[in-house]
């Protein structure tokens, strides 16, 4: 099986390009669906297209905005976007 290598810097385009991509379509979608301020993982697995397992992965990490005090976990909207974008810029900036 062929191996394909990249670069720091060509891993950097991508995720710019990525970005640049990403995140208008899901603002985009956030207008069209107009997005509850709480979305269950169910919503958030369709809007972000992941699987349960990526999900797993989010949900566990520390500065992932989840709230699990009104029973089962909930994203705040406004800031998953934000997060998603603070973490896209923090790729940007390891350049």
């Amino acid at each position: 099986m062929p191996v394909t290598t990249f670069t720091h810097e060509e891993i950097q385009t991508f995720v710019s390009e990525i970005k640049k991509q990403l995140i208008p379509v899901l603002l985009e979608e956030l207008r069209e669906k107009q997005l509850p301020p709480l979305l269950t993982r169910k919503q958030f697995m369709e809007i972000v297209d992941i699987s349960t397992t990526k999900c797993n992965e989010l949900f566990n990490r520390s500065d992932f905005p989840v709230n699990r005090e009104l029973g089962h976990p909930k994203v705040p909207t406004k800031q998953f976007f934000e997060w998603l974008d603070k973490t896209t810029n923090r790729a940007e900036v390891n350049k």
